[in-house]
């Protein structure tokens, strides 16, 4: 471990927001597209609080959708850094979606996004390591490297 690393947790974000009639789709399940701005907001925050400045979106890796959210469910996104490079920071963020009367929660929707801490040019700047603490840190950290890999053999083939 780096000897500036700081643990995983320290970036740890948490925004809860309720499933309105006007964010929802023909089938009274909240739009993708409405899940997604959250993904991309709490992760843009997330990476902001690790790399203390300003941060770009470089890609939405993964998004799946596991289950729909309803007019009145609650959500609960929470985003963690999960790995590392010189500029960049991978962003794991989990939708929760809970019934309010029943009290039923939900995995809605996990996603992976890679942020880029830039300096006040709009340059790549460099951003701490991390390291884990808990069980479910160090599956997301241990398995980065892959996820890494992953999203450089994508680039490289031919668009």
């Amino acid at each position: 471990m780096s000897n500036n690393a700081i643990p995983m947790s320290q970036s740890r974000t948490v925004q809860t927001r309720l499933v309105l009639p006007p964010d929802t789709n023909n089938h009274n399940s909240i739009f993708g597209g409405r899940v997604l701005a959250y993904i991309d907001e709490i992760a843009a925050i997330t990476a902001m609080k690790h790399a203390k400045g300003h941060v770009v979106t470089a890609s939405i890796d993964s998004v799946d959708f596991l289950s729909p959210a309803h007019v009145g469910a609650i959500l609960e996104i929470e985003s963690i850094v999960s790995s590392t490079g010189r500029s960049s920071m991978e962003v794991y963020v989990r939708v929760i979606s809970r019934n309010i009367e029943t009290g039923e929660e939900k995995l809605t929707t996990e996603s992976f996004v890679t942020m880029v801490a830039v300096d006040d040019e709009g340059k790549p700047k460099p951003v701490p390591a991390i390291y884990p603490e808990t069980d479910a840190e160090k599956r997301l950290f241990e398995t980065g490297p892959a996820r890494r890999e992953h999203r450089k053999q994508k680039r490289e083939l031919p668009h």
